[in-house]
């Protein structure tokens, strides 16, 4: 334990607790460790400061910084509460009851597989790791292109060429569009920011890459979503991010790539058996491995975006 949170495991006592007299003057006892300090018994099992630490850190982020002081005496109440009802269901024999002792293994083999795929991969996600795979990944990628658009989006062709008619005739497209579109952006006149072409659906990014800085696409352009009015504002060529701002995404990328390694690896150091549903051998025409499920067929989504 840190000499930080010790620190504050020393000074916390629950709320309401009175301070202990004097002792007389004696031979000084062993000193306990902070975390050690027993806070509460029930039926002689120790709740200590560890335990209330180690219950802080399962709460929400926003509830963590809370004074313990005012904290751990409400925690303490839940852990009493809590051994309690345990005790109660011990005293039925639930423990005992071989659907629960299922669940209870079930869980035990949860928690040694997070802790050993942590344990596993925490010298492999180092900084050193994420910059070798920004270099190989982003920082050499080529700029690319992006634009940012307006459009309006309606659900028949005869609405966009009206909306088309108004914008001709001189009308504002952000207002048109706040007042015409359904589709993302409308509160904010139809606008979508800048985008790549493999951010939208083909037909839209087609429109949209083929007009420069104010142009409006001259007939409305149909996508899976409805019919469009496209205007584009700005065309600009994107560099790649720094690292600061890439590595969220490259943590995680290669956090997935370490687990299925580890995964790999815990496989092959183990002997498998396969048997069939109904518990029998396999025949030797069998295949080993049975066949992976069929990916379900790619669908957009079904409200309004334009982006992939």
């Amino acid at each position: 334990m840190g000499l930080a949170l010790a620190a504050v495991l020393c000074a916390v006592q629950p709320l309401g607790a009175q301070q202990p007299a004097p002792a007389p003057a004696q031979a000084p006892a062993p000193a306990t460790p902070p975390g050690e300090t027993v806070v509460a018994r029930v039926n002689g099992e120790a709740i200590t400061l560890a335990d209330l630490a180690a219950a802080a850190r399962d709460l929400p982020e926003e509830l963590r910084g809370a004074p313990p002081q005012m904290l751990y005496p409400l925690l303490l109440d839940q852990l009493i509460a809590g051994k309690a009802v345990t005790a109660a269901a011990r005293r039925a024999g639930l423990d005992q009851d071989e659907a629960v002792r299922a669940r209870i293994r079930r869980a035990e083999e949860q928690e040694l597989q997070q802790a050993w795929l942590s344990a596993e991969i925490a010298s492999r996600i180092t900084e050193d790791a994420l910059r070798a795979r920004y270099q190989q990944q982003v920082a050499n990628r080529p700029a690319e292109e992006e634009v940012h658009a307006r459009h309006i989006l309606v659900p028949t062709e005869s609405e966009a060429r009206a909306a088309l008619a108004e914008i001709r005739g001189g009308a504002d497209f952000a207002e048109v569009a706040q007042r015409r579109s359904t589709g993302p952006g409308t509160r904010e006149g139809g606008d979508l920011g800048f985008f790549k072409r493999s951010d939208m659906v083909p037909e839209f990014a087609e429109a949209a890459f083929a007009l420069q800085p104010g142009q409006i696409s001259e007939n409305p352009v149909r996508s899976p979503f409805g019919w469009h009015v496209i205007k584009v504002e700005e065309r600009r060529q994107a560099t790649p991010p720094s690292f600061e701002e890439a590595a969220p995404q490259i943590r995680q990328q290669l956090l997935q790539a370490e687990v299925q390694a580890a995964v790999e690896r815990a496989r092959n150091a183990v002997t498998v058996e396969r048997f069939n549903l109904d518990g029998s051998t396999p025949r030797a025409t069998d295949s080993a491995e049975p066949p992976a499920p069929a990916a379900p067929p790619a669908s957009r989504p079904a409200a309004a975006p334009t982006r992939r």
